[in-house]
């Protein structure tokens, strides 16, 4: 792990030393009370202009991904480029590289899933930053292209309904199942059995969502409904480590389109 923490703000690149001693509050405005905690010390956090994200070294994904998104950072993501780039922050045996998914359709049927979607930050000058590989995880197609995009799209509709909305996504790993490797990685990783989604709202309002990688293709998002503590207990993380004990206050069910 690279001793250090980057930030990227517009232009500027500014890196606090943790070999300093000198503890502090960082504010992450893409985490709604407080980023995760629990992922593995070795862990790289990674600060960009639209999502934060803990990069875990083993695994070669980031344990968690936050975003906020706004009626103002949508767009339309159908004619952009998807150049996927390895992310310059973190060292080549941390990360995958774009060859490394090569094949990895034909022989798995999985697409290179982003965290932070695409189309949510269509409408800012950063969405390139979606396409770089500590976002991406292999993600099998009929849940990237099912009930995963259904869910992302309700978000934006929520994002133009309430001005703002906040998620935490991650993957899961179950020992239980049988794990995937990507056929031309030439890095040990293990590919995610599982994802998590937890929407909520500066006031609020939150639901979970627990999704398996073999999901159908034809599963609606609103089956996957799970409890804050369902996600937090499979992915071992605090997901809101600054909320109240008496957090959440409500759900946002009907305004994602669950009955």
């Amino acid at each position: 792990m690279r001793h250090f923490l980057t930030f990227i703000c517009s232009v500027f690149i500014i890196s606090l030393s943790s070999a300093s001693g000198q503890a502090g509050e960082v504010h992450i405005v893409h985490c709604l009370k407080g980023c995760p905690t629990g992922a593995p010390e070795s862990n790289d956090l990674i600060i960009r202009e639209i999502f934060a994200l803990s990069s875990n070294d083993a695994t070669k994904f980031a344990d968690w991904v936050a975003y906020r998104v706004t009626s103002e950072t949508i767009g339309t993501s159908k004619s952009l480029n998807r150049d996927w780039e390895e992310d310059p922050f973190l060292e080549d045996n941390e990360t995958l590289e774009p060859d490394d998914y090569k094949s990895a359709f034909n022989e798995l049927k999985t697409d290179r899933g982003h965290q932070a979607p695409l189309a949510s930050f269509a409408g800012t000058v950063f969405w390139r930053s979606t396409n770089i590989l500590s976002n991406i995880t292999p993600q099998k197609s009929d849940l990237n292209q099912g009930a995963w995009v259904a869910l992302e799209s309700a978000v934006r509709d929520v994002a133009y309904a309430r001005k703002e909305i906040y998620v935490v996504t991650g993957p899961l790993y179950d020992p239980n199942e049988n794990q995937m490797t990507l056929p031309r990685a030439d890095e040990s990783h293990n590919v995610p059995t599982g994802y998590f989604k937890v929407v909520a709202t500066a006031g609020g309002a939150m639901t979970a969502f627990i999704f398996d990688q073999d999901t159908d293709r034809d599963d609606s998002h609103c089956s996957h409904i799970k409890t804050l503590a369902d996600v937090e207990s499979q992915s071992g993380l605090d997901l809101f480590p600054e909320a109240p004990s008496a957090w959440p206050t409500g759900d946002l069910n009907a305004a994602l389109g669950c009955p």
